[in-house]
């Protein structure tokens, strides 16, 4: 017995000695900024006042933060707190990590998001007294009141339980697909109401796949609509697909078997667009409730837009499941969150994976990705991550649990957490630009001046890029995009600034209207980003 516990913790001293050993040794750092939400965002976006919206659902009982005094929600219907005092959404001011509780009234499960043209963040949709519902958040500095506002004149056609939200080229939001409905919807709402989507009938499966599509707004203006394990170019001017791509070989890819996806940058002269497809769940996980199947580790990367498009395969050095995929303002992707067994539902996920991976775009194929520094908090199904205006990325979330579990293998996780690139470290830090001047408003196509400052001035070409600020749950992230614009190099002008000439990006269809993170980026090292109004 005295043999088998001295065994036991000399392999456990050797598994802490190694895990801090390569926590020290890979790029990237972790920090918990916020010890205790209140809630579990399953739902998260970031706003041009640097506050963050975090969301859960309303019927989950109670969570760990109270609503102002005097501000209960009232439902005969909730069978777990007909008056519920506690607070299921919000407010994170990123400048003092302050939390304030925000009301929501109706069902937020599994809903979709955007942000409209003027900043204002649309919530659509969710379970029960939620399916139909839509909701807008218009923010206000971190010293305001504003909080969800529930409309009452207006409501989804078709209700829409995940589904996806994708801003458009004319400011208008497309809602995609749900749990029984095969249709598209527009908001603000149009004559033709929910619009039949017969594709995402035809790739539906018995365990579904294909809720929470993955919609990336291409630069000629098409729709890119992936689901199960096949994709489509879609003109929702027309109402037709016009390009039916090859299956990504490898199974389901989308919800409940979701891995993640992204568009990488948009660059040049705007005509190319890349659609990557990383992780998901084994087919046949969901249904049998296989914990520790294997997820798989497989990527697809596809020209969206070229002659002959064809997915070219690579694999993670994870098999990764519910992981997330953020654009980082380098034009690197992070992939992070997830698990590397079993499939998104209720604790139906096992095998945290920590490690978060640098997917490289410019890279040949077998070198692409780089493993960073693990993580110590497992974050599971319902967790998010976003790119924050300091370009660090916020991690929050993971309630594997119906209700609030605080004691368990996989706890419901309240600590928000942000992750650092290592284009964040102090080696860095003397060639990391700071944006000095930008204007606050920029119309397509037109030259504007961006002044820039380093400690060691620069050297050849600095990047300005605009990021957007995605709605994220489920593993997607909801209208992500990067545009890197064209620039002259900086020149010196006075007091050792320097002053760069961009473009703005010349039409919608490249970058729908409304609110950007600016980011200049010197040698791969992003500033802190400046909101920029985008407009026509």
């Amino acid at each position: 017995m005295a043999a088998t516990t001295f065994q036991y913790w000399l392999s456990f001293l050797f598994f802490t000695y190694f895990f801090n050993l390569a926590r020290a040794q890979l790029p990237g750092t972790w920090e918990v900024i916020v010890e205790n939400a209140g809630i579990a965002s399953m739902h998260t976006a970031v706003t041009r006042f640097n506050t963050v919206v975090l969301l859960d659902r309303t019927n989950i009982g109670p969570t760990r933060k109270m609503l102002r005094k005097g501000h209960c929600r009232n439902d005969p219907n909730d069978v777990v707190l007909k008056r519920d005092c506690y607070a299921h959404s919000v407010l994170l001011d990123l400048n003092t990590n302050k939390i304030r509780p925000l009301m929501i009234q109706t069902d937020t499960w599994c809903s979709s998001g955007q942000f409209l043209p003027d900043g204002t963040l649309l919530q659509t949709g969710g379970d029960l007294d939620g399916l139909r519902k839509i909701r807008k958040f218009e923010p206000c500095d971190a010293n305001g009141a504003c909080d969800w506002v529930e409309l009452d004149d207006v409501a989804l056609v078709e209700g829409r339980w995940y589904s996806t939200n994708q801003i458009l080229p004319d400011g208008s939001v497309i809602m995609v697909g749900g749990r029984a409905a095969n249709t598209v919807e527009y908001y603000p709402p149009r004559e033709n109401g929910a619009v039949s989507f017969p594709f995402l009938a035809e790739v539906e499966d018995s365990q579904m796949d294909n809720l929470y599509p993955y919609v990336h707004l291409l630069p000629n203006g098409y729709l890119f609509i992936f689901a199960n394990d096949k994709a489509v170019s879609y003109d929702h001017v027309a109402n037709k697909i016009v390009r039916q791509y090859p299956p990504l070989d490898g199974g389901p890819r989308n919800y409940p078997s979701a891995g993640s996806s992204v568009m990488l940058a948009l660059e040049g002269d705007y005509s190319t667009a890349v659609i990557v497809v990383c992780g998901g769940a084994k087919f046949g996980a969901f249904i049998e409730k296989a914990t520790d199947t294997p997820a798989h580790g497989s990527c697809g990367r596809i020209m969206a837009m070229g002659p002959d498009p064809v997915w070219e395969m690579e694999d993670m050095p994870f098999g990764r499941i519910m992981g997330d995929m953020v654009m980082l303002p380098s034009g690197e992707v992070l992939i992070i969150n997830g698990a590397q067994a079993g499939t998104q539902g209720f604790e139906m996920g096992s095998n945290p994976c920590l490690y978060p991976l640098l997917y490289r775009p410019d890279q040949p194929i077998g070198l692409r990705f780089m493993t960073l520094t693990p993580g110590t908090v497992p974050r599971m199904y319902h967790s998010t991550a976003n790119l924050l205006p300091d370009g660090r990325v916020l991690i929050a979330g993971s309630n594997p649990h119906y209700f609030y579990k605080l004691e368990a293998e996989y706890p419901t996780e309240l600590r928000i957490e942000a992750f650092s690139p290592e284009y964040l470290s102090p080696d860095r830090a003397n060639i990391r630009p700071v944006i000095e001047g930008i204007p606050e408003t920029v119309r397509y196509g037109e030259a504007f001046d961006v002044l820039v400052s380093a400690t060691l001035g620069f050297v050849g070409i600095v990047e300005v890029n605009l990021g957007s600020a995605p709605f994220a749950t489920h593993s997607f992230s909801q209208g992500q995009r990067l545009v890197k614009l064209a620039v002259n190099p900086a020149v010196p002008v006075e007091d050792g600034r320097y002053k760069i000439i961009c473009t703005a990006p010349p039409n919608s269809m490249v970058a729908p209207p409304g609110y950007y993170m600016a980011f200049a980026v010197n040698q791969g090292v992003p500033s802190v980003a400046r909101w920029v109004h985008l407009v026509s």
